[in-house]
């Protein structure tokens, strides 16, 4: 069992997401929380899913480096997720009006969140991503507003959280993991995890 296999271990997770350490402690691990410090800001030559990649590998490399000298047998587990329309990014809104603006981008359509993961260690570094379409239902202007007011939704890709108000009204249906629209593809961690300590 997983909980067993990484008693020995000082797992981290590198995020200042609650929800991240909602869904990690769900899988039963001892776990502490380091925050990355890393710009979010990525060459733009990649693609989609090399963007996540590329995100949740400078995070788990500047926790790995914050760490540095001490004496354990580290995990570190970052992730980052992005929300794609068509060949749009839509990231973590900068404002009141531009939440909005990407709400009504999203409504009566379908979209993909691709969230990646790296576990970096003593043993290397392995990457994953999972991907999960999103089907929105169409909103209405003073729902879009509401949600942006009550719900604040500044420190999410998309600007919407799939476990809110928004997404209990407005989202359709799903294919993939619903989880991993949170920001952690705990299903696939978990498997990706065992494989890791391993090798």
């Amino acid at each position: 069992m997983l909980k067993e296999e990484l008693k020995d271990k000082d797992v981290i997770l590198a995020s200042r997401s609650p929800r991240r350490k909602e869904l990690l402690s769900s899988l039963g691990i001892s776990f502490r929380i380091v925050e990355p410090e890393v710009c979010e800001n990525y060459p733009a030559s990649l693609e989609r899913e090399e963007i996540a990649l590329y995100l949740a590998t400078r995070k788990a490399e500047s926790v790995i480096k914050k760490e540095e000298g001490r004496d354990s047998d580290l995990i570190v587990i970052a992730s980052d997720t992005i929300v794609c329309l068509d060949e749009i990014i839509l990231n973590k809104p900068a404002s009141r009006k531009e939440a909005i603006q990407m709400l009504k981008k999203l409504s009566g359509k379908g979209h993909e969140v691709i969230t990646a993961v790296c576990l970096a260690g003593n043993s290397g570094q392995h990457s994953f991503y999972s991907k999960t379409k999103v089907y929105f239902a169409n909103l209405q202007d003073d729902e879009i507003e509401f949600y942006v007011d009550n719900f604040k939704p500044y420190d999410k890709a998309g600007s919407y959280g799939i476990q809110e108000w928004i997404g209990c009204i407005g989202i359709e249906k799903i294919e993939g993991s619903y989880f991993n629209v949170m920001g952690l593809p705990v299903q696939k961690l978990y498997t990706e995890l065992k494989n890791f300590i391993k090798e």
